[in-house]
């Protein structure tokens, strides 16, 4: 303000003391501006104006589809069926042999709406899925959101206890399942509530338990619209499960209006149509494939191809016979399909954009030349959270942006953190302070009640949601949204990911829970300590779990830790590395030591404790020439 009152004095004085005109002063003015550092800014105005912009075009037009969506109680059920309405007989779902047009996912969406309306299902009731990619899945969403009943989307590769934890978490009443997904289901069922409902599509893998088949009864379930029941687009769609530093998986709240402007603004930025076929080979129960690659076929029509699994050696011949001209991924999507042998197919296919997150800025431009891809929307966006941001012009390596010449308007930052304590840095008014360009900070986002771009909905838990919010960010008595992940800024606004904050760390596109870890690995050893961190693997996205435990007997049996990791974590959770020590520091300063086993890393030439490396389903010494092997990759994790 004092720069800006100098500014003004300085104009009055050329104009009425010297006599100046208007446009000679406010040249003179400029000039001082510039040299007076100004021309910093001014160079930021240049290079990010035509980008902020746009991005202002977007964000008014999720303003006022949001305010109108409110006011007519709009869903996503309905806008699909406008959709659908729209485009009858259009591709909409393509699955292995499978076409399901617009009208198909509309009739098959409405038998599961009556169906459950007339078992007695009703607004706010919760009926988890667990299934692998297929139509059904969304459909099965789809009509329970049309009686404002709310699906819990569950991982379908967990099992035992975090499996029950996340059906029990979500309070559910109901579970679809797909029939794989039987044995595991078997597993957990003593330890869920005896009213649970049981249905299941397809052939079961088990016989151990008597769920309801589904597949007979919708082929006589009504086809028309169910019952209006009176849905806001505020209220609750479906729940997402996320890991984070509290343990076990939380269930996030994906509400009407998050779905829709997530959806909305990867449209828009990465200029998505109904003349495009989108590539979904990401899991439907995560937000990016589930929630922003069907939200485009919801909303603006584009035709989706979803896949079972992931597939490196099909990906570009899928794209080819399913003539895609979009495409998802995450990180490890990117350096696998660069893995693999040239082929034809990776150059004749038609994909002009791919969006997601976790692109290596090594391998960015690499993956551009080699596939011929105009453009990477590299994004971030925590699901339950509300600092959503995107990287709409190819700026390698930045996974979003914030304006620097207004922003108020879309009030997200990073805040300065002791990267040893984890606590955040405030001034002397007990305010956050904010990192500067260059330097790293915690992302956060301004809650702000009321607005539905700027509401934090949390989690089902309450004391997971609170754990989220910081108070006092922006200015005294205000709330932010913690994402919990370390970013850094450039000059023009743009954000760079660098790590996970606290006890969480991600790993083929999933985040993982050290605590979770830590209490499944005490549990199986039978011992107190034992301490799991990320590690960084030259080349590989994301950070590798590590394991240090302490065993003062040398009683520790890998093979049997193996086995049982096996039967209680998903893939991507187990630790990669076993650390062995004699002790670990237990004081007020443990979360110090973490931080220095995590900076020794697997490094045999660093640490002098025995070390084990999981390779070919046994955890094996790590030697010099079996470190190098990993560094270089020839060892392939």
């Amino acid at each position: 303000m004092l720069k800006c009152g100098a500014f003004f004095a300085l104009g009055c004085f050329l104009s009425y003391y010297l006599g100046l005109s208007c446009t000679v002063t406010t040249l003179v003015v400029f000039g001082v501006y510039l040299a007076t550092g100004g021309w910093r800014f001014t160079w930021v105005v240049i290079n990010t104006l035509p980008r902020d912009l746009k991005a202002l075009q977007v964000l008014i037009k999720l303003k006022l589809q949001t305010k109108k969506y409110i006011a007519n109680e709009t869903t996503i059920a309905d806008l699909f069926s406008k959709t659908a309405a729209k485009y009858p007989n259009k591709d909409c779902i393509l699955f292995e042999k499978q076409k399901w047009t617009y009208r198909d996912v509309e009739i098959y969406v409405n038998r599961v709406a009556n169906y459950f309306q007339e078992e007695g299902y009703q607004k706010g009731d919760v009926v988890a899925l667990l299934m692998e990619n297929r139509p059904e899945y969304v459909c099965f969403w789809l009509g329970l959101s049309k009686i404002g009943a709310v699906a819990a989307l569950i991982n379908y590769n967990l099992r035992n206890q975090p499996l029950a934890h996340s059906v029990k978490a979500a309070e559910s009443k109901g579970i679809v399942f797909a029939g794989d997904m039987s044995l595991a289901l078997e597993e957990i069922m003593p330890s869920l509530s005896r009213d649970l409902r049981l249905y299941c599509i397809g052939s079961m893998a088990s016989s151990g338990i008597s769920p309801i088949y589904m597949d007979p009864i919708l082929q006589k379930s009504p086809d028309f619209p169910p019952r209006k029941v009176r849905v806001k687009f505020t209220d609750k769609l479906f729940y997402v499960f996320t890991s984070g530093t509290t343990g076990l998986p939380k269930a996030a709240i994906i509400s009407h209006s998050r779905f829709n402007y997530m959806t909305v603004a990867v449209n828009q930025f990465m200029n998505l149509t109904e003349e495009d076929v989108l590539y979904d080979c990401l899991p439907l129960y995560h937000t990016a494939g589930g929630v922003i690659g069907v939200g485009q076929m919801i909303i603006a029509g584009t035709t989706l191809v979803i896949k079972k699994k992931f597939s490196a050696s099909r990906f570009w011949d899928d794209c080819v016979e399913y003539k895609c001209t979009a495409g998802q991924y995450i990180g490890e999507i990117c350096r696998y399909l660069l893995a693999q042998p040239v082929k034809p197919a990776e150059t004749q296919h038609k994909v002009r954009v791919m969006f997601g997150n976790g692109l290596k800025p090594q391998i960015w431009a690499e993956f551009q030349k080699r596939f011929g891809v105009a453009q990477m929307g590299e994004f971030y966006g925590a699901t339950e959270g509300n600092c959503n941001t995107i990287n709409p012009d190819n700026r390698i390596g930045a996974v979003g942006f914030t304006t620097m010449i207004a922003p108020a308007l879309y009030p997200i930052t990073l805040i300065k953190i002791d990267e040893r304590t984890g606590e955040h840095i405030r001034d002397r008014n007990g305010v956050c302070i904010r990192a500067k360009p260059g330097e790293p900070g915690e992302l956060v986002g301004k809650i702000v009640k009321g607005d539905a771009l700027r509401e934090f909905d949390g989690y089902v838990n309450k004391q997971a949601t609170d754990k989220k919010v910081c108070s006092d960010v922006f200015r005294k008595g205000d709330q932010a949204f913690l994402t919990g992940d370390i970013l850094m800024m450039d000059e023009f606004g743009y954000f760079y990911f660098r790590d996970r904050t606290g006890d969480t760390f991600r790993w083929k596109g999933e985040n993982v829970s050290t605590n979770e870890v830590e209490a499944v690995i005490s549990n199986i050893i039978k011992l107190n300590d034992a301490v799991v961190y990320g590690v960084e693997i030259p080349g590989l996205e994301g950070r590798a779990g590590m394991a240090t435990i302490v065993d003062e007997t040398n009683s520790l049996d890998l093979e049997n830790l193996h086995s049982a990791l096996q039967k209680s974590l998903p893939a991507y959770a187990k630790p990669l590395f076993i650390r062995i020590k004699k002790s670990v520091d237990t004081t007020g300063t443990f979360k110090l030591k973490k931080v220095d086993l995590r900076k020794e890393g697997f490094d045999p030439s660093i640490v002098k404790d025995p070390l084990y490396c999981l390779i070919s389903g046994k955890y094996q010494p790590i030697t010099e020439q079996v470190y190098n092997d990993i560094c270089s990759g020839k060892i392939r994790l």
